[in-house]
């Protein structure tokens, strides 16, 4: 029998945009949009993104990390209600060896002329391959590359 462990957290993030619900979804839901804030992150390369957007549909992202290790993730959308929330769960590794398995909760509700987003997630992290600490900063980076992609669109830039 192998040394194997499971470590489990929980995380909660919110952030404000200035942008109205129906936008902030679209950049979750449009898999071009998704690709630029999602997956095309600073250092990586060689990356892949895949996304149907659906209830059982399924996403998939992997690029080399700026170490040479390659990363994958992989969900499954369990739920949607259009402008209001996604559920997914999904599935990390690095290199081929499994590091989490995660359930992502991602919320919109309209807050004045913006939008209160609140992400939480519930992890399963794969025998100290990875932990809470850089998976929170990992998301909280991503939500600011979503609030990049919101301002670059309303700008024209996509």
């Amino acid at each position: 029998m192998t040394d194997r462990r499971v470590d489990h957290d929980t995380f909660t993030l919110t952030r404000r945009y200035d942008f109205p619900p129906r936008a902030v979804f679209a950049a979750w839901a449009e898999p071009a949009a998704k690709r630029r804030w999602f997956a095309e992150t600073e250092g990586f390369a060689d990356i892949e993104h895949a996304l149907d957007f659906r209830v059982g549909g399924l996403e998939s992202a992997s690029g080399r990390a700026p170490d040479g290790g390659r990363f994958t993730y992989d969900a499954v959308i369990h739920d949607i209600e259009e402008g209001a929330w996604i559920i997914l769960a999904y599935r990390m590794t690095m290199d081929g060896t499994p590091i989490s398995v995660s359930l992502a909760t991602v919320t919109f509700e309209a807050d004045k002329d913006g939008t209160r987003l609140t992400y939480v997630e519930q992890d399963a992290f794969l025998d100290g391959l990875d932990n809470a600490g850089p998976r929170r900063e990992g998301v909280a980076w991503q939500l600011e590359q979503l609030a990049l992609e919101l301002a670059e669109a309303r700008e024209g830039v996509h």
